[in-house]
């Protein structure tokens, strides 16, 4: 008669004498597939393997450094988030990467685009307004400086912010960037603004 407690044991013994997957071993195809099965130490290895890249790509087309880090994490985040859709049998995992990291740089040339015509528009909108200069325009304009000097990404966010009154959620969402994230720049951005503030009103209020 055979055992059944004993072959169950034998069984759960084999199962963990199983050596684990070695991901830095495997080879682009073995990586991809796991990467689309979900398995997020291929997407630690799919980093390790081309962020570098995806980083190149980016900073030779933004030209800086903190776009070009934005955008690798943009890259990174939404091929998991679409890894559904990535196809092993037509692409490899690095031109599908590669593929996402075009879009994004597209992306980040049209938000510079979108902030060039922001500020081209409120410079134009003081010139006519020169002679009626009232505060809440005086407010605006100093917000409009004050968001040029800040990086691209939490430029974008504050004017998301400001000027289309999305929230923190929505955001995100239009960026593609965690939410932490975004409430870290909301943060940051609004103690500087209410720092350059104290600093003109003093003289006046003097």
């Amino acid at each position: 008669m055979v055992d059944v407690r004993s072959r169950q044991s034998r069984r759960r013994d084999e199962r963990r004498t199983v050596s684990p997957i070695a991901f830095d071993t495997l080879d682009d195809r073995a990586l991809a597939e796991q990467f689309s099965a979900g398995d997020e130490r291929a997407l630690r290895e799919a980093y390790s393997r081309w962020s570098p890249l995806v980083f190149r790509l980016a900073l030779r087309s933004l030209g800086d450094r903190t776009d070009a880090e934005d955008v690798t994490q943009q890259v990174y985040l939404a091929a998991w988030r679409g890894r559904g859709t990535f196809d092993v049998s037509r692409s490899t995992l690095s031109a599908w990467i590669v593929g996402i990291t075009k879009h994004r740089i597209a992306d980040a040339h049209e938000a510079r685009a979108r902030t060039r015509r922001l500020e081209e528009s409120l410079v134009a909108e003081a010139s006519v307004a020169a002679t009626e200069v009232d505060d809440d325009f005086a407010e605006r304009a100093m917000v409009a400086e004050e968001l040029g000097r800040l990086e691209p990404v939490p430029r974008r966010v504050m004017q998301l912010a400001f000027y289309d009154q999305l929230s923190h959620s929505q955001i995100a969402e239009a960026l593609n960037l965690p939410i932490g994230t975004v409430k870290s720049h909301v943060r940051r951005s609004l103690s500087r603004l209410r720092s350059r503030w104290e600093v003109d009103d003093g003289p006046r209020r003097a």
